[in-house]
C-alpha cells in the first residue's frame, strides 16, 4: 500500500511538472470512433446486429405527400399551415421545412420534406399526421425518408427465401427434472449475477451459472420459468438452456427501461421514455411487444407520456407499469390498456382492438383482469359530490357484456383483490363516515364461479380500524387482514365457507397486537409468513392457518424482501442494499426453521425461478 502511495505521489509531481490536470471527467472521454483499446464490449455483437442496415442518417426526416399544388404567389401561406401542423408535434430544425417548386410552372410539386431534431419526434409526426385530412381533396401520406431508400432497395425479381435444415432445440425445463427435486433462484450483487440451486438439505447453494455485467439494470425470470430477461442499452435479451444460459433471443429497444412477460411466456412487453427536445413537451413514449419466440414486434405504441399515465400504480417517470394488462389466464389472449374515459382491449390473434373499439366508460379509474378467465373488474368513483355512486362492474370479454354490478356509496377509495383461481374478488371499500370527517373500511367479496355472482359484504368488529394488508390464500377460499393501528395491529383470518353453510364468510380467529405489517401466503396455502418490515425491523411469524397456531417467530434485521419459493417448501428473506449494512438473504424452512444465510455487499436482487403449473389433478 505503501509503494502504491509513493508510486502515485511520483505521478502527481510528475504530472504538475509538466502542466498536466490529473482531475479528469471519465464520462467526458470520447474514444475515437472504431477503437476499443482492445476491449471488446460485452454488448458489442448486440450492437452491431442491431445497426439496421438501412441507417443513412435522415431517421429525422420526413416526407409528406399530397398537399395542394399552389403557385408562388400562395407558396408563403401553404408554408405557414404546414409549419402550424408539425410545429405542434416537435421542434423542426432552422431551414428544416424544405418544399420543392417545378421550375417550369413554378408551383409546387405537391410534396415537402421536414427535418425535426430528433427521430423520436419524427416518427411522432409519422404517425399523428399520415391520413391527416387538410381539406376533401388533400389527405396527408406520411413517410419517414429512410424508408424511400429502403424499399428501392427491394429486388425486382423474387427469389425464394433460403430453408435452413431443422435443428431441434434445447429442453428449456431440464432445471425441473433435478435429481434432488431442487429450486433455483438468481441473485444480483455489485456487479454479478449468479443462478443457484437452493441446496437446502446441505445448508447451502450451489452455482449454476455466473456472469458479470449480465445486464445493465435488472434482471427478470418469466412467468413459467422458461426465461431469464436482462436490460441492455440497446434493447432486451433472453436467455435459458438445458445445462447452462444461453442467449435464445435479442429484443432491440434503444434504452429500454421497463419489461414484463405475458401470463404464458408468448408476449415481451419493452418500455423506454425519451426526453423531447422542447423542454415544455411531456417525454415520448415506446412501448413494443414481441413474440417471445421469434423475436418479431408483434405490435408498437408510440405517443407522449401523458398518453400512458393514467391509472394504476406508479411506475418510472409517473407511468403506470404495468401499461398493459395481460387477461384470459395462461393463454395470453387479450391484453388491454386503461384510457381517459374508456379501457381499450386488444386481442392477439391480430393485436388490434376487439370490435375495432374501445370499451367505453365515463370516469374509469382503476381495472384488474380475473387471472384464470377472460372478466374485468372495474372501478368507477363516485361522481358530482354523491349524486352519481362509485361503482364496480364485472364485464365479460370479448362480447363487453357487463356480468355483475354493485353500487357503492360515500365511498373515497377502492382496491381490488382477486384470489388466485379467479372463484372470488374482494373489493375493499373506503367509505366516508356522515359527517364526511373521517372514512371506515369495508369489504364486498364476490364469488365469481356461483349463479348470478352473488356478493355479501364484511365489515371487521371494529370497522374504524384501518386496513394495514390483506392477502387471500393461494387456490384457497380463506384470507387474512392486518387492521388497527401500529404499532401493534391485529391480525384477522377468513373463511368464504363457514362450517354450516358454503355460501357464507366466517371469522376463523383474530391474534391481537402483532408486529406485522405484511402477509405472505405459501403459494401451496394453509401456512403463512406474518411479517414485520420496514419500521418493524424484519420481524417474521410463521402460522399455520389450518391448526391456527404459531410454529416459529424469529427476525432478520431490516429484511427489505420476502418471498416463498414456488413449492411453499423453503423462504426466502433479504435485506437489499436500500440498507448498507447486512446485505444479503436467509433461507428458512417453511416452518421457519433458519437452514442458511449468506452476506453479500450491494445486494440488489432475490428472485426464485418460477415454475410451470403442474399437469397433474389437485386429488393427485
Amino acid at each position: 500500500m505503501a509503494a502504491e502511495v509513493m508510486l502515485m505521489n511520483e505521478i502527481e509531481a510528475k504530472a504538475a511538472s509538466m502542466a498536466i490536470d490529473l482531475n479528469i471527467d471519465f464520462n467526458s472521454i470520447q474514444l475515437p470512433r472504431g477503437e476499443d483499446c482492445g476491449i471488446v464490449s460485452d454488448d458489442e455483437d448486440v450492437y452491431h446486429d442491431d445497426q439496421l442496415e438501412f441507417d443513412s442518417g435522415f431517421g429525422n426526416v420526413i416526407v409528406v405527400d399530397n398537399l395542394p399544388v399552389v403557385p408562388r404567389e400562395k407558396f408563403e401561406k401553404l408554408e405557414g399551415v404546414i409549419r402550424k401542423i408539425y410545429s405542434q408535434i416537435g421542434v423542426i430544425k432552422e431551414d428544416g421545412l424544405w418544399m420543392p417548386v417545378d421550375p417550369e410552372t413554378k408551383k409546387t410539386l405537391g410534396y415537402c420534406f421536414i427535418e425535426y431534431n430528433t427521430p423520436q419526434e419524427a416518427e411522432l409526426a409519422k404517425e399523428k399526421t399520415n391520413g391527416y385530412k387538410l381539406d376533401r381533396a388533400h389527405i396527408f401520406a406520411v413517410n419517414m425518408f429512410d424508408d424511400f431508400d429502403k424499399y428501392m432497395r427491394v429486388p425486382d425479381e423474387w427469389a425464394p427465401p433460403e430453408i435452413k435444415p431443422y435443428t431441434p432445440g434445447e429442453n428449456l425445463q431440464k432445471w425441473l427434472t433435478d435429481e434432488k427435486a431442487r429450486d433455483q433462484f438468481v441473485i444480483r450483487a455489485g456487479t454479478d449475477t449468479e443462478v443457484l440451486w437452493n441446496d437446502a438439505r446441505q445448508s447451502k447453494t450451489e452455482l449454476v451459472y455466473k456472469r458479470s455485467y449480465w445486464t445493465e439494470s435488472f434482471v427478470q425470470w418469466s412467468p413459467l420459468g422458461t426465461y431469464l430477461a436482462t436490460v441492455h442499452r440497446q434493447g432486451a435479451a433472453v436467455w435459458g438452456g438445458a445445462n447452462t444460459f444461453n442467449r435464445l433471443m435479442r429484443y432491440a429497444h434503444p434504452q429500454v427501461k421497463l419489461i414484463d412477460f405475458s401470463p404464458g411466456e408468448k408476449f415481451l412487453v419493452t418500455y423506454s421514455s425519451h426526453e423531447p427536445s422542447n423542454p415544455h413537451d411531456a417525454n415520448r413514449v415506446v412501448i413494443n411487444i414481441f413474440d417471445v419466440r421469434t423475436g418479431k414486434v408483434m405490435r408498437d405504441f408510440k405517443g407522449s407520456a401523458d398518453e400512458f399515465t393514467i391509472g394504476g400504480a406508479g411506475g418510472v417517470a409517473g407511468v403506470s407499469w404495468p401499461v398493459f394488462r395481460w387477461g384470459g389466464g395462461k393463454e395470453d389472449k387479450y391484453f388491454a390498456k386503461l384510457g381517459k374515459n374508456m379501457i381499450s382491449v386488444y386481442e392477439t390473434e391480430t393485436f388490434s382492438l376487439i370490435d375495432k373499439k374501445s370499451l367505453k366508460v365515463e370516469n374509469v379509474v382503476d381495472f384488474s383482469w380475473s387471472p384464470t378467465d377472460p372478466i374485468l373488474a372495474l372501478f368507477v368513483p363516485e361522481l358530482g359530490g354523491g349524486n352519481q355512486p362509485a361503482r364496480v362492474s364485472l364485464v365479460q370479454i370479448p362480447s363487453k357484456v357487463e356480468l355483475r354490478q354493485k353500487n357503492l356509496f360515500s365511498v373515497s377509495d377502492c382496491k381490488m383483490y382477486w384470489q388466485s383461481n379467479g372463484e372470488y374478488l374482494a373489493v375493499k371499500a373506503d367509505r366516508y363516515t356522515k359527517t364526511k370527517k373521517s372514512t371506515y373500511t369495508g369489504f364486498e367479496l364476490f364469488r365469481i364461479k356461483e349463479r348470478d355472482i352473488p356478493i355479501e359484504v364484511l365489515e371487521l368488529d371494529n370497522k374504524n380500524d384501518k386496513i394495514i394488508a390483506f392477502a387471500w390464500e393461494p387456490k384457497g377460499h380463506r384470507f387474512a387482514v392486518i387492521h388497527g393501528d401500529n404499532p401493534r395491529p391485529d391480525i384477522s383470518f377468513y373463511s368464504m365457507k363457514s362450517s354450516h353453510n358454503l355460501g357464507r364468510v366466517s371469522k376463523l380467529t383474530t391474534l391481537k397486537g402483532k408486529q406485522a405489517n405484511a402477509l405472505f401466503w405459501s403459494p401451496g396455502g394453509r401456512f403463512i409468513v406474518l411479517a414485520g418490515l420496514k419500521g418493524f425491523n424484519g420481524q417474521l411469524e410463521f402460522f399455520n392457518v389450518d391448526e391456527l397456531e404459531t410454529m416459529a417467530t424469529a427476525e432478520h434485521f431490516m429484511a427489505t424482501d420476502i418471498e416463498w419459493d414456488p413449492t411453499g417448501r423453503y423462504v426466502a428473506t433479504a435485506v437489499t442494499s436500500v440498507h448498507e449494512m447486512e446485505n444479503g438473504f436467509n433461507i428458512w424452512s417453511f416452518h421457519g426453521k433458519l437452514l442458511y444465510r449468506i452476506l453479500k455487499d450491494h445486494f440488489f436482487q432475490f428472485l426464485w425461478r418460477p415454475r410451470p403449473p403442474s399437469f397433474l389433478s389437485a386429488g393427485k
